[in-house]
């Protein structure tokens, strides 16, 4: 039986505007399976990006509590929290925070040292994801002003999983690529899928919610549906659609 990696009980995330308080999160009950590529979907201001910071430990919840595994992670301090981060998860953004000053192979392996102490064997790593991603090893040694968006990207993924994260999150990843980017991209996100790595991704782009196995929508910083896939595959991309399109009419997206 599939055994869940990250649960909410009663969360809530409220933000103070003006002197008022703005309910972003209401008392949100869910879970995630481990192995699962979940999408959460939902119009601008539904609480998305709020959510996934909130199941990260990126963000301190208002009230409830979030469990990653039985643990429950509500209650950490800060320092706790990035500790919490460092050892389990992994993060892509539409913005992708690549250090300027330092190569595409210490971007990668800065952080990771902090993790793993045995630096040829984590080199190595790092040196075979790039190769896996389409990034030759001409361009290890390059700085992040030169490369492409898609280019970018594919560093930012490789940075997230060298550590083999328990849990991938991921923002609007595909948010800045043009369209040709967006597809290696993605293709990326469905390899690692298949290799075992449970991710949460947060998208508003319905090509990049069908790489998913489940899409959870909100409103209104509640789950108003859930819509559930079997893994990606390109030969059915055209009944799959099909199916997401119909669930998000429902939904009113």
């Amino acid at each position: 039986m599939a055994s869940s990696i990250l649960r909410t009980e009663k969360l809530s995330k409220s933000f103070s505007n003006g002197g008022r308080q703005q309910h972003v999160i209401k008392n949100l009950d869910m879970e995630i399976i481990d192995g699962d590529f979940t999408v959460i979907m939902g119009a601008s201001g539904s609480g998305k990006s709020t959510l996934l910071y909130a199941l990260s430990g990126m963000d301190k919840p208002s009230l409830g509590k979030v469990f990653f595994g039985d643990t429950d992670i509500s209650g950490y301090s800060n320092d706790e929290l990035a500790v919490f981060r460092r050892g389990n998860c992994g993060f892509v953004f539409q913005s992708i925070y690549l250090l300027e000053n330092q190569t595409i192979l210490d971007n990668i392996l800065t952080g990771a040292l902090i993790v793993q102490k045995n630096s040829p064997e984590l080199v190595k790593k790092a040196k075979d994801l790039l190769g896996r991603v389409g990034i030759p090893e001409e361009m290890w040694n390059k700085y992040p002003n030169q490369l492409s968006g898609g280019e970018a990207q594919r560093v930012g993924i490789v940075r997230a999983i060298v550590n083999d994260p328990k849990i991938l999150f991921a923002d609007e990843p595909t948010g800045q690529l043009n369209s040709a980017s967006s597809n290696d991209v993605l293709d990326i996100f469905t390899d690692v899928h298949r290799n075992g790595q449970s991710i949460v991704m947060v998208t508003h782009d319905i090509k990049t919610a069908l790489r998913g196995t489940r899409v959870i929508f909100l409103r209104d910083g509640g789950i108003e549906g859930e819509y559930r896939m079997a893994d990606y595959g390109a030969d059915d991309i055209k009944e799959r659609r099909n199916g997401l399109q119909a669930f998000l009419d429902e939904m009113g997206w």
